[in-house]
C-alpha cells in the first residue's frame, strides 16, 4: 500500500512482517486467546487472521519494546542473513521455509524470548525514567543538552561589507552606517534627505512590485483622505505620514522573489513600517483580486481587506496586534532603527543530495516536550512551518504557528509583497526581525497578551540576531500517501534547502518541532526523523520542541539513541549496509499504526 514493495524480499521484511502478522510473537496470554478464537482453532489462513483480529487482539507485547527490538533488527539484519548469500558459514532452511514454522527455539533474534527481554527492557527504561526525571535520563539517552547547541551570538558570522549587486537588492545608502542615516530620516523627511535613501527610480514592470504613488497606477489617493482614514485609528497625523512617507523611503524599485532563482532584499524597519501602512489601506494597486489569471495570482495578499472582511473574534485579536506594532513604529521613542534581510533560496539539481548514498552520521539532537521555538530556541535557525504562500492565513481567519509567528513579528507579512509561492526545492529566511507583542493560547484561543521587549543584538549589518525560516510542508488528505518514496523525498530535499550552510560552519543550530503535522496531517514521527536527516546532512545540530506532547519525546530518544547507538548513517545504497532509510520509515509507520 505503500510502495516499499522493493523490500518486500528481504530477510528482515519476510521475518518480522510475516511473524508479526500471523501472530507468533506472542505472550502466553494472547496465545491463549488465539487458540480460543475460532478461526485460529480451525487453522485459519493468515489472510483470515488479519480480517478477524485486530492488531491490539493479537499482540499484548508493549509497543515501546516491539519499537526497540524491531529497530534493532533493522540495524543489524545480518544476525539472519538467507545462507544463499553467502555471508557466514551456517547453514538454515530458506526464508519461505521459516515462515512456515516457528519454533522458539530458532536461531537469530526473532525469538520470543529476545522480545520479551526487549519488552522488559522497555519497560525498565520507562520505569527508570519515571523516577529519576530529566536529569537521570542523561546516562541513558544520546540526546545533548540545549546549551550543547550553536546559537547566535556564540557563533558569530562573518559577514564582510553590505552592498548590492545582481542578486542582492539593497534599499537603502550603503555608503553611510545604517544606524545614522535611520536617526536623520526620523520625523517629516525633508526632500532634502532623499540621497540618504538607495538612489534608484520607480518602474511600473512585472519584475518589480508595483507602488501605490507610482505615476503608472490608476490609484490616488489624497493626503486629506488617508488622513482622514488614519485618525479613525491612529494617533494624531503620525499614521498618515508613515503611510506616505514610503515615497521618499522606497525610491527604488523593489524586485519580487520570483520562482526558480535564488535572490536578497534588504530594506529598513521604518521602510517596512511604511510598506505595511500602505497595506494596511488597501493601497497597492493589481492586489484586491484573487482571480486565477491575475498578475499576481502566484503571490500571497498584501492588502488587508481581507482581515476587515468577516468580523470574528480571531481577527479582532489579530488587530490589537497589529495596531500595537504600528503605535511603536510611530513613536519616535520607540521608532526601529535596523535592517531585515528577506532571502529566497532555491536549491539546484547539482546541490540536491543524493539521499541513498549519503555517508553522514547523525548530528546533535535535544528533544524536549517543554518550551517554544521563538524563546526556547533564541539564537538559533527557527523554523517557521509555513504554507508555500508565505504567511497563510494572518491576513484571514488562520492562527496557527506561522500566522500567529507573522503576528507578533509584523514584519515579516511584507515578505507577502515580493515573495511568489515557494516551490519544492525552495525555502525563504527572514533574518532581523523583531517581536513586538506577546501573545497566548492557540487558534480559538489565542489572545493579544501586551507589548515585548526585544533584547536581541545586531549584527554588522544592524540586523536582529534573529533567523526565521519559512518551509513548507506538504499536505496530506489520505495521511498514508505521506510514506510514499516520493513524498518522502520531497520532504527530505525542502528541509535541506533551508538547513544548508551557506555562509560557511559559523551558522547556529535548528530550532524546530512538529513541522507539517496537524492540519497538514503529518505524522509527527515521521516529520522529525526527515527533519533529522536533512540536518546530519547539513551538519547542523537540531533541537526538536513537542510541544507538550511527552510521548513523542520518548519515542524520538529512543529512536534517536539507537540510530546513535548502531552508528547510522543517513542512508547507503549498497547491498551490504546495515540499515535503509526508507526501509526503517516504513517500519516506523507499521508498528504505530
Amino acid at each position: 500500500n505503500f510502495q516499499f514493495s522493493e523490500y518486500s524480499n528481504t530477510p528482515s521484511y519476510n521475518t518480522v512482517t510475516h511473524n508479526m502478522i500471523t501472530g507468533r510473537f506472542l505472550s502466553n496470554e494472547s496465545s491463549s486467546n488465539l487458540t480460543s478464537n475460532t478461526h485460529a482453532a480451525s487453522g485459519a489462513t493468515e489472510q483470515q487472521l488479519l480480517t478477524s483480529l485486530s492488531f491490539s487482539d493479537c499482540f499484548h507485547i508493549d509497543k515501546t519494546a516491539v519499537n526497540i527490538h524491531f529497530m534493532r533488527e533493522l540495524l543489524c539484519p545480518d544476525t539472519h542473513q538467507n545462507p544463499s548469500e553467502g555471508h557466514g558459514k551456517e547453514s538454515s532452511s530458506s526464508d519461505s521455509t521459516n515462515q512456515g514454522t516457528y519454533s522458539s527455539s530458532s536461531p537469530g533474534p526473532f525469538r520470543i524470548e529476545n522480545v520479551r527481554g526487549a519488552q522488559a527492557e522497555g519497560h525498565d527504561s520507562v520505569t527508570k525514567e519515571g523516577k529519576e526525571g530529566k536529569a537521570g535520563k542523561a546516562g541513558a539517552s544520546s540526546c545533548c543538552q540545549l546549551n550543547d547547541l550553536k546559537r547566535l551570538p556564540q557563533c558569530h558570522m562573518k559577514l564582510g561589507p553590505l552592498r548590492f549587486d545582481e542578486t542582492h537588492t539593497v534599499l537603502i545608502n550603503v555608503r553611510l552606517c545604517p544606524f545614522y542615516f535611520l536617526s536623520v530620516l526620523k520625523g517629516a523627511l525633508p526632500k532634502k534627505y532623499i540621497y540618504l535613501i538607495g538612489k534608484g527610480r520607480d518602474l511600473w514592470h512585472s519584475d518589480f512590485v508595483k507602488m501605490p504613488c507610482s505615476q503608472a497606477s490608476i490609484t490616488s489617493i489624497s493626503e486629506q483622505a488617508v488622513l482622514l482614514l488614519f485618525q479613525g485609528f491612529l494617533r494624531e497625523k503620525e499614521g498618515w505620514r508613515l503611510a506616505f512617507n514610503y515615497v521618499f523611503l522606497c525610491s527604488q524599485a523593489i524586485p519580487l522573489l520570483r520562482k526558480g532563482r535564488s535572490a536578497t532584499i534588504t530594506l529598513s524597519q521604518y521602510q517596512i513600517s511604511c510598506l505595511l501602512a500602505n497595506a494596511f489601506f488597501c493601497t497597492f494597486p493589481h492586489r484586491n483580486t484573487s482571480r486565477p489569471n491575475a498578475e499576481y495570482s502566484g503571490y500571497p495578499s498584501i492588502n488587508f481587506n481581507s482581515l476587515f472582511e468577516k468580523w470574528s473574534e480571531r481577527k479582532r485579536e489579530k488587530l490589537r496586534a497589529i495596531m500595537h506594532y504600528f503605535k511603536v513604529v510611530t513613536d519616535e521613542h520607540t521608532q526601529p532603527e535596523g535592517l531585515v534581510t528577506f532571502e529566497r533560496r532555491c536549491l539546484s539539481n547539482t546541490d540536491t543530495p543524493k539521499w541513498k548514498s549519503c555517508k553522514e552520521t547523525l548530528s546533535k539532537l535535544h528533544v524536549t516536550s517543554e518550551g517554544q521555538i521563538e524563546a526556547d530556541g533564541k539564537g538559533m535557525l527557527q523554523v517557521d512551518f509555513a504554507s508555500s504562500w508565505i504567511g497563510g492565513g494572518v491576513l484571514g481567519s488562520g492562527l496557527l504557528q506561522e500566522e500567529i509567528l507573522f503576528l507578533m513579528n509584523p514584519e515579516l507579512i511584507v515578505a507577502r509583497l515580493f515573495t511568489e509561492k515557494l516551490e519544492d526545492n525552495e525555502c525563504l529566511i527572514i533574518t532581523g526581525s523583531q517581536q513586538f507583542s506577546s501573545y497566548s493560547g492557540f487558534g480559538d484561543t489565542f489572545e493579544w497578551a501586551g507589548p515585548y521587549q526585544d533584547s536581541f543584538e545586531r549584527d554588522e549589518w544592524a540586523r536582529l540576531k534573529r533567523q526565521i525560516l519559512a518551509i513548507d510542508a506538504l499536505k496530506f488528505r489520505d495521511r498514508t500517501e505521506q510514506y510514499n518514496r516520493k513524498h518522502i523525498f520531497r520532504e527530505l530535499n525542502k528541509a535541506y534547502c533551508g538547513f544548508k550552510r551557506y555562509h560557511g560552519d559559523e551558522e547556529p543550530d535548528i530550532a524546530t518541532g512538529k513541522w507539517g503535522c496537524g492540519a497538514f496531517n503529518g505524522d509527527p514521527q515521521l516529520k522529525a526523523v526527515i527533519q533529522l536527516m536533512a540536518a546530519a546532512k547539513a551538519k547542523r545540530g537540531l533541537a526538536f520542541f513537542t510541544f507538550m506532547d511527552k510521548h513523542l519525546e520518548q519515542n524520538l530518544e529512543q529512536i534517536y539513541h539507537l540510530m546513535v547507538t548502531e552508528k547510522v548513517t543517513v542512508g547507503k545504497s549498497s547491498q551490504d549496509v546495515k540499515f535503509s532509510f526508507l526501509k526503517f520509515l516504513y517500519f516506523i509507520h507499521v508498528l504505530n499504526t
